[in-house]
């Protein structure tokens, strides 16, 4: 009996390896080798994303890409982004509630606090895990949540409809190019600028 105790042991720690799911952002074609663990990218045109579901506790992927080649190492389990694109990618949480709850109407306070925050984001302040942002350069990794089937928006992609599951609200997370963000960040300074009468 003890024998096969100790052989269900091994064979469910063997088993138990983590879960890892990736989503690799690109500029152009991308390959994902989880054999070899290698992540080619190519540079191009266009913005591309492509998922792989992992298993293992440490994993290091060799990244090579039109900026370079690096290592990323995946080591707790959860969804990563990696980003082999030429430009840093900057994301966060994003709250999805009811549509008809949503106010139509932004209030000046808000406009600056979110142009805040968004400097912040830029300049790679402010962010942190317990805020749920991230600012992912060049060739970089970044953990963004132990829920491997967390949804992820990437850069220049519109929102798509977001349903609640069993009653709890989806957890997404938006990413952005930092083009896309200082280009945001102009249109927010022109709609708190005060007009001189």
């Amino acid at each position: 009996m003890r024998k096969l105790i100790a052989f269900v042991s091994i064979l469910f720690a063997s088993c138990s390896g983590g879960d890892k799911r990736i989503v690799v952002m690109s500029k152009g074609p991308a390959e994902i080798n989880t054999d070899a663990k290698t992540i080619t990218a190519k540079d191009g045109s266009g913005h591309e994303e492509k998922d792989a579901i992992l298993n293992g506790n440490k994993i290091t992927f060799a990244l090579s890409s039109p900026t370079g080649n690096a290592n990323v190492e995946l080591v707790e389990n959860g969804l990563y982004v990696i980003n082999v694109k030429n430009d840093t990618i900057i994301g966060s949480y994003q709250t999805y509630g009811d549509p008809k709850l949503a106010q139509n109407m932004i209030m000046q306070a808000k406009l600056l606090h979110d142009l805040d925050s968004l400097r912040l984001l830029v300049e790679g302040k402010n962010v942190s895990v317990a805020n749920r942002n991230f600012y992912i350069l060049p060739n970089h990794a970044a953990r963004i949540s132990e829920n491997i089937k967390a949804d992820v928006i990437g850069p220049y992609h519109r929102m798509r409809t977001a349903e609640k599951v069993d009653g709890k609200d989806p957890e997404i997370y938006r990413f952005y190019s930092i083009k896309e963000v200082r280009e945001s960040i102009a249109k927010l300074e022109a709609l708190t600028e005060v007009k001189k009468v």
